[in-house]
């Protein structure tokens, strides 16, 4: 009961904070990981122990799912190759980077240090979407950090697979062994994640119940998760990719109306897990902390050097990247105006819910049933960094990317907006013309349509014109016109000259008017 509780204040101090987040501008993730240090500092508040189980498996499905669909196919394609070096070879670094310092700075032997390298070295997906979420970011830069916190889990797994076993089992691996087990891991993930979607953009396709495709997208995550981790793959990997797959089939699988419920209830699902799993961040910093301190262990001078060798790392790894994609490409402009592309993407790798969870997963006791030594440490310290990350960076990304300019104006944001809308009028006048031209419709009806659009066109820079009670042939002529409509901004989206971002607000508003327009008055 305990528990329950704890999670709806959660829920609660949650939606204040995000009240207020959205009013100072700051990301509500780091407020809710201060807020729960503090509440954990309270004397009456007691201990919380966050279970790697909860996490893994209630949490970051739902979590990574809905971070896969936001994913831009188009977008994606144009990155593949700087995150497929980021999810891979900055793992790496990260790693080594942060074993060695760990060496140097702490008691911890070299397993350990490996072991705590392997778990904060990559960046973490629901942290990174839930920053990221309020940028003005460009949409390729948008897609590169999203994709590579996305996509470097099968590295880092593979990583703190290996050192679980040499500082657990005391074993060692191969060359061989570990290209068995990377292949297992992201290639069984990948292959459950398609087979998830092919199932389940099946069953969606051939249902029209709003209810029963709600519950079914619902638990396609877990649904991934269990499948991959059953055979020893990546849960996490197959969650992705069967949201990146179901996202790109999205408007084809469901009609508006169910869509623009599942919409309603996956973000309601979105910010309750994300309050509560930030939260539980802040608050299981001090019951670590107050256990390592009945070792009398130091923790937090060692917890800022490995930040500063992940961020470190980070930056001599993105900057010569970048640099050297300048000079092959010949990209226009001098260096001077190009370092902010790295300078952002360098200070955008948070750590957050991933790597906490593999920490919280470090066997209690090695195959002869002697205590892991130095576990306690190994997880203090690798909590401390996920919040600091969270708190750093959380706090002072917008402002960096406002400072580099590489924020969309409010105005351009408008702009295209408006722009796509007065094209999309256009295209259903274009149609409503063709259908009087063929008399395929009643003229008074086409007159009514054409009025209605050409409001919206000569409106496009405010609002849309709202429409009144239709009858059932006005109703299937503006259903008829959201189709072509929608097509054309499926043409433009693929053409890049709608965003992301405008596309599914547009998409939405068409969602809207084609549910409207299908009612029966």
């Amino acid at each position: 009961m305990q528990d329950v509780q704890i999670v709806l204040a959660l829920i609660v101090v949650a939606t204040v904070i995000a009240t207020f987040a959205q009013r100072l501008r700051v990301p509500p993730p780091s407020l809710l990981v201060v807020a729960g240090i503090v509440v954990g500092l309270l004397p009456w508040v007691p201990a919380v122990q966050v279970t790697p189980e909860v996490i893994n498996l209630v949490v970051l499905p739902p979590l990574l799912f809905a971070a896969g669909e936001e994913l831009s196919w188009r977008d994606l394609r144009r990155v593949w190759r700087p995150v497929l070096v980021l999810a891979v070879g900055l793992v790496l670094a990260s790693a080594g980077a942060v074993g060695a310092v760990a060496m140097l700075v702490t008691p911890l032997p070299l397993s350990m240090a490996f072991l705590l390298g392997a778990v904060l070295a990559s960046t973490d997906p629901v942290a990174v979407t839930a920053l990221g979420r309020r940028l003005a970011l460009p949409p390729r830069m948008q897609a590169l950090v999203q994709a590579e916190s996305l996509f470097n889990d099968a590295t880092s797994l593979i990583l703190f697979r290996i050192a679980v076993l040499a500082a657990v089992a005391g074993g060692s691996l191969s060359a061989g062994g570990v290209a068995g087990q990377f292949a297992v891991l992201a290639g069984g993930g990948v292959l459950a994640g398609v087979l998830v979607a092919a199932v389940i953009g099946f069953i969606r396709s051939r249902t029209e119940d709003p209810v029963l495709e709600t519950v079914t997208t619902m638990v396609t995550p877990f649904g991934a998760y269990v499948l991959a981790e059953s055979v020893h793959a990546s849960g996490v990997t197959a969650v992705v990719v069967a949201g990146v797959i179901l996202g790109i089939l999205a408007p084809r699988l469901s009609a508006p109306v169910t869509r623009l419920q599942v919409v309603a209830v996956q973000g309601t699902v979105v910010f309750v897990l994300e309050s509560v799993v930030f939260g539980l961040i802040g608050l299981a910093l001090p019951d670590l902390v107050r256990r390592l301190s009945v070792e009398g262990q130091s923790w937090l001078p060692a917890a800022l050097a490995i930040t500063a060798t992940l961020l470190v790392a980070r930056i001599a790894w993105v900057f010569p990247l970048a640099a050297l994609r300048h000079w092959r490409h010949g990209s226009g402009g001098s260096w001077s105006a190009a370092w902010r592309v790295p300078a952002v993407l360098s200070w955008a790798g948070a750590r957050g819910v991933v790597p906490l969870a593999a920490a919280l997963s470090i066997p209690l006791v090695d195959d002869a049933g002697a205590p892991v030594p130095f576990r306690d440490l190994v997880q203090v310290l690798a909590a401390a960094v996920i919040v600091i990350s969270l708190v750093v960076q959380g706090f002072t990304l917008a402002p960096l990317v406002r400072w580099t300019g590489l924020a969309i104006a409010p105005e351009d944001e408008r702009a295209e907006l408006t722009r796509v809308r007065v094209r999309l009028a256009e295209a259903g006048i274009d149609h409503v013309e063709t259908q009087l031209e063929l008399e395929a419709v009643a003229p008074v009806v086409a007159e009514r349509v054409q009025r209605s659009l050409q409001t919206r066109l000569d409106l496009a820079r405010e609002t849309s014109s709202p429409a009144g009670t239709l009858d059932a042939d006005y109703r299937q002529l503006r259903r008829a016109v959201v189709l072509v409509q929608r097509a054309e901004l499926e043409r433009l989206h693929s053409a890049g000259e709608a965003s992301e971002s405008t596309r599914r607000r547009l998409e939405r508003h068409l969602d809207l008017e084609d549910a409207r327009y299908g009612e029966e008055v």
